[in-house]
C-alpha cells in the first residue's frame, strides 16, 4: 500500500494486515501485562514482560517491519532484519512471483515480503461484459517499472546489504532480562 501518491515522491509499499495485526497484539501485551500487575504485583510482571515483550517482538519482526520503498535514485528492501538498498542501474528486472523481486547485476534476486504480492482473483459477481479492474499488485508492478525506466542511469548507487541494528539492540535487551528473569525466579 503507497504512502504518497505524488509520482515524484518516495513510494512505500508494506503489507496491509502488519500494522492491524502489530497494534492488536501490543494491546494484548498491554492488557497481560497490566493484568499482571493487578494480580501479582510489578515484581512478578517484570519477570513476566520479557517473554511477552519477545512475542511481540517477533511479531513486529514478521508482520510489520518488512517493506519496499521507491524512489528515483533506487530502492530500499527491508526483510525483517536484513535491508538491502541499491540503485536503478543496479537492477536487471523487475518481476511478480508470488512477492516482488529485483534482479539485480551481481546475480542476486531480492524477493519482497512486504512490498506487492501476487493475489488470487476475486470472483466477479454481476454482469459478464464488466470490465475488469487491474489487480493491485499489477498497477504497482507497473508503477514500480515505470519509476524503473525512468529512472536516470548516470545516478549510480552501489548495492548495499545491513542489518536492522536497533530490532537487533532490542531483541539483545529483551533475550538479557529474560535470563535474568530466570535467574531471578530460580533464586528465590
Amino acid at each position: 500500500m503507497p504512502t504518497d501518491p505524488r509520482p515524484e515522491a518516495a513510494r512505500t509499499f508494506r503489507a496491509a494486515s502488519g500494522p492491524v495485526f502489530l497494534v492488536i497484539c501490543a494491546l494484548l501485551a498491554l492488557f497481560l501485562l497490566g493484568d499482571a500487575v493487578l494480580r501479582a504485583g510489578w515484581g512478578p510482571m517484570l519477570l513476566l514482560a520479557p517473554w511477552i515483550l519477545l512475542g511481540l517482538w517477533v511479531v513486529y519482526e514478521v508482520a510489520f517491519v518488512s517493506f519496499v520503498r521507491i524512489d528515483d535514485a533506487g530502492g530500499t528492501v527491508q526483510n525483517m532484519l536484513r535491508r538491502t538498498t541499491f540503485g536503478w542501474r543496479r537492477v536487471r528486472d523487475i518481476d511478480l512471483r508470488w512477492q516482488l523481486v529485483f534482479s539485480l547485476d551481481d546475480g542476486t534476486d531480492v524477493t519482497c515480503y512486504g512490498g506487492p504480492a501476487r493475489a488470487r482473483q476475486r470472483r466477479t459477481v454481476g454482469r459478464q461484459d464488466e470490465e475488469r479492474k487491474a489487480p493491485t499488485s499489477l498497477r504497482d508492478l507497473t508503477d514500480i517499472r515505470d519509476r524503473w525506466e525512468a529512472a536516470d542511469i548516470a545516478a549510480d548507487a552501489p548495492i548495499r546489504r545491513s542489518w536492522d541494528g536497533p530490532a537487533i539492540i532490542a531483541l539483545a535487551v529483551i533475550v538479557v532480562w529474560a535470563v535474568a528473569a530466570v535467574l531471578i525466579a530460580n533464586a528465590g
